[in-house]
């Protein structure tokens, strides 16, 4: 998705979104290999598909409660996703090294996403303490 492109949808301006999107074409090309990831395969194909359907999901609710728990959904989608790269790296199906891009821009989709949950959530995250 380029920066430049015309956006039909709300969520389509959110750069969270945009990332979790250039996640998905990343990933892409590990799930495409001809390498054989097993079950992790299915999993890490649902876990990153689930990240931006929720985020575009979420940003359309009307009230920061149901927001957040599409954000949240997303949120876990994403450290989901991690998870499975350590699981291919451990057993030996990729290396560190080929993961790293990916585990940046989950890195990366994880600090927004929190963002967000905190903006629409009424929780205490030890804001204003003294």
């Amino acid at each position: 998705m380029e920066d430049s492109e015309q956006f039909w949808f709300d969520h389509e301006k959110l750069e969270v979104y945009r990332e979790a999107i250039r996640f998905i074409a990343w990933i892409s090309t590990l799930l495409e290999s001809d390498v054989r990831l097993g079950d992790v395969k299915d999993q890490l194909d649902r876990a990153s598909t689930s990240i931006p359907l929720n985020i575009a999901e979420g940003n359309g609710k009307y009230t920061p409660k149901d927001r957040c728990r599409f954000f949240d959904i997303a949120h876990g989608s994403a450290l989901e996703c991690a998870a499975c790269l350590d699981i291919l790296v451990a057993k030996a199906k990729t290396t560190p090294d080929q993961v790293q891009p990916g585990k940046q821009t989950l890195q990366q989709i994880v600090r927004m996403l929190v963002g967000l949950i905190k903006r629409n959530s009424d929780r205490d995250y030890g804001r204003d303490k003294d």
